[in-house]
């Protein structure tokens, strides 16, 4: 692997965290948008593998991602807590913009439960 100093290693891996985790979300929900109320819309099949595709990417951002982070002085623990708090930073404009939800204010309390857990994993560091 190259050697990149420690800090820039940290910011690098949830720059990837966060890359990956988009396209995940449009592999898991992408599909919903098309589908109308009461019509079949694309078969199973053709969702299935056409979301299995923008996973791919998705793996090949995150696998890289999380070697990094483990190299770069992260451990298992926070790793997959920066990866929920980029999932919820994903999810809800992805949620708004893409899919036309509306903001509730559930989501931001849904956040600061996020907050504590970053705390929380990291307050050994602190």
């Amino acid at each position: 692997m190259i050697n990149i100093p420690k800090n820039l290693g940290m910011v690098l891996t949830v720059l990837m965290l966060l890359g990956s985790n988009l396209f995940m979300t449009f592999a898991w929900y992408w599909h919903l948008r098309l589908q109308k109320p009461g019509e079949a819309g694309w078969p199973l099949i053709a969702i299935i593998l056409m979301s299995w595709l923008i996973a791919l990417v998705e793996y090949m951002i995150a696998v890289p991602a999380n070697r990094l982070g483990i190299s770069s002085g992260f451990n298992v623990a926070q790793l997959k807590i920066i990866q929920e708090v980029v999932t919820v930073c994903v999810f809800i404009p992805f949620m708004m913009l893409f899919m036309g939800e509306k903001w509730r204010w559930d989501y931001l309390w849904a956040m600061l439960c996020m907050v504590g857990a970053v705390y929380f994993v990291n307050r050994a560091r602190l």
